[in-house]
């Protein structure tokens, strides 16, 4: 469109706009608080999303805690208040029963529940710390980050009851010099001796975990504590196509089958479905993205309909002048198109504009949110959102434009100098 770049035409624009600058910049508040909104809480969704990722990122998401607790019905000749055990015969009748199970981990521990933590010393220092019995199969739901040259616990531990330990990296620095590398070096864990095969970077592996735990094989720790098949709580994760809360009352159902626990008993066995946690957390979040796209998109609508009538009104005022443009030999191409590029300018200025008030906010909610302990960070909205949200107000200002460029070119030459 040669107009486009046209010195005149532009000329003729700002010269329309500056006649009323408080109709203009009311007019323009519209298309404005539109986009505003739209990329504030797009980008608002976006850093709950990332928050519970960054959180979370070492944790299946279709991951769960089962646990046993006290029944409160009697069933089969038990009486109410039995404390149910689980024990590590329940893995494979699960596995079996629930075939949606994609992991399974049995898990025992000191120093969590009320148990007393583990006694752990090296030479002369000595500290009280939290002690898990695992297996291998834990980090297939929440992965361990080992460094150091080290490595998380296998199946050779397991199998032969292995006296080996992976410590968190606050154990290590508490019981080790700051030169001194711990892979290879001995721990007495309660009066045994293990030897260190690993130190994890804490990434959040639960609600239990942190970067003071020792990892042990699930076999040395019912040796050494002497818990026989009791198992603690199951980490289960589940494939990501099921459904987490369907697989959820799978498992109580199972267990409840297994350890004879009535049916409608709500308390025997107890869970923390983070699963379904996650379900929520991203359904809010996409809802609220729908949300401001529906938002947005009716706020910037109604901005670009107050353009086109300001236009319109524009129009009515210069009826003589664009009466003289005609006569002079103007054609009603170049009379329309200057009414389309007029709307399009206003509406991608107060777009461009609404744009970067909406970054620099978001910028700000950063900011005061890093560093917090609720889950949020970095809140974005992705290019190719953006360059569409231009891209609709580049069509919605066009389209709006027709209506008073159309008006000025049904002005007859004659008729508008007839007017006073």
């Amino acid at each position: 469109m040669r107009q486009l770049f046209d010195k005149d035409t532009w000329i003729e624009i700002f010269q329309s706009i500056s006649k009323n600058k408080l109709r203009t910049f009311l007019t323009m508040i519209g298309v404005f608080v539109g986009i505003y909104i739209y990329i504030g809480l797009a980008g608002a969704s976006k850093g709950l999303d990332n928050g519970f990722e960054k959180e979370f990122e070492s944790v299946a998401r279709n991951s769960m805690f089962v646990f046993a607790q006290r029944t409160s019905m009697p069933y089969a000749g038990f009486k109410t208040g039995r404390r149910v055990q689980l024990k590590i015969q329940d893995v494979d009748e699960l596995r079996r029963r629930v075939p949606e199970i994609m992991a399974i981990a049995p898990r025992n521990v000191r120093g969590v529940f009320g148990s007393s933590p583990g006694v752990i010393k090296r030479g002369t220092k000595i500290g009280n710390y939290s002690v898990f019995g695992d297996y291998p199969e834990f980090t297939k739901i929440a992965t361990k980050k080992i460094y150091r040259g080290g490595r998380f616990i296998n199946d050779e531990d397991i199998e032969q009851q292995r006296k080996v330990a992976v410590i968190g990296e606050r154990t290590q620095k508490e019981l080790f010099n700051e030169d001194e590398s711990p892979i290879g070096g001995y721990i007495n864990i309660d009066g045994i001796n293990f030897q260190v095969v690993g130190v994890h970077k804490f990434t959040g592996g639960g609600p239990f975990d942190n970067d003071s735990d020792i990892f042990i094989p699930f076999t040395t720790y019912k040796k050494l504590y002497n818990t026989g098949d009791n198992v603690a709580w199951f980490t289960i994760a589940a494939f990501d196509d099921a459904d987490v809360v369907k697989v959820e009352q799978d498992i109580k159902a199972a267990l409840k089958r297994i350890h004879k626990i009535d049916p409608a008993d709500e308390r025997g066995i107890g869970a923390f479905n983070l699963g379904a946690i996650f379900k929520r957390i991203f359904g809010f979040a996409n809802g609220l993205t729908f949300l401001s796209l529906i938002v947005g998109i009716a706020t910037i609508l109604a901005g670009v309909i107050g353009i086109g009538n300001i236009l319109l009104i524009s129009v009515k005022e210069r009826t003589k002048e664009l009466g003289v443009r005609r006569a002079l030999g103007a054609t009603p191409a170049e009379v329309r198109n200057q009414i389309i590029i007029e709307a399009l300018f206003l509406t991608l200025l107060a777009g461009i504009i609404g744009i970067i008030f909406g970054a620099l906010t978001l910028k700000g909610i950063d900011a005061f949110t890093s560093g917090g302990d609720f889950p949020y960070a970095n809140p974005t909205v992705p290019i190719p959102y953006v360059i569409g949200s231009l891209l609709l107000m580049t069509i919605l200002g066009v389209l709006i434009g027709l209506i008073p460029a159309q008006r000025a070119v049904s002005i007859k030459p004659i008729d508008a100098l007839r007017e006073e």
